[in-house]
Order: structure tokens, then C-alpha cells, then sequence
């Protein structure tokens, strides 16, 4: 059997998470419920359905370091 490679979930780094919130919301038109996790440390983050499945998830670069242990 082969695989079926499959994108799901699309993470960008923003180095505002409220104004990029805005943009994708209010400036596309993106459905979202808007930030959630912001009781966790380093958690805030904000989704956005598009199409077929597809979401698109938005982190504040310094958390999205935290937790990845990556360069910034």
C-alpha cells in the first residue's frame, strides 16, 4: 500500500499574535473561534478552517520557539 501524503494543519510563527488574528479574521474573512489556550503557558495559538479539512494555526514566534527548541 502507499501512503497518501495529507497536509492538515499549517503552522506559521507571527510575531504578533492579536494583529495577525486580525488580518486573517477580519481582513480574509477566515472563520475562526479566535485565540484559545492563552491559560496554558506558551499555549495561545488561533486556528482558522479553510478548506477541505485544512486548518491554518497561528503561534506568537516566541512560544512557537518554546516549544520547538528551534532558532527563532
Amino acid at each position: 500500500m502507499a501512503m497518501k501524503p495529507r497536509i492538515s494543519v499549517l503552522t506559521l510563527a507571527v510575531s504578533n499574535l492579536e494583529k495577525s488574528l486580525s488580518f486573517y479574521r477580519d481582513g480574509l474573512g477566515f472563520p475562526t473561534q479566535g485565540i484559545i489556550g492563552r491559560e496554558f503557558e506558551h499555549g495561545a495559538v488561533a486556528f482558522f478552517d479553510l478548506q477541505s479539512g485544512l486548518k491554518l494555526a497561528i503561534w506568537a514566534q516566541d512560544d512557537l520557539v518554546h516549544d520547538t527548541g528551534l532558532p527563532k
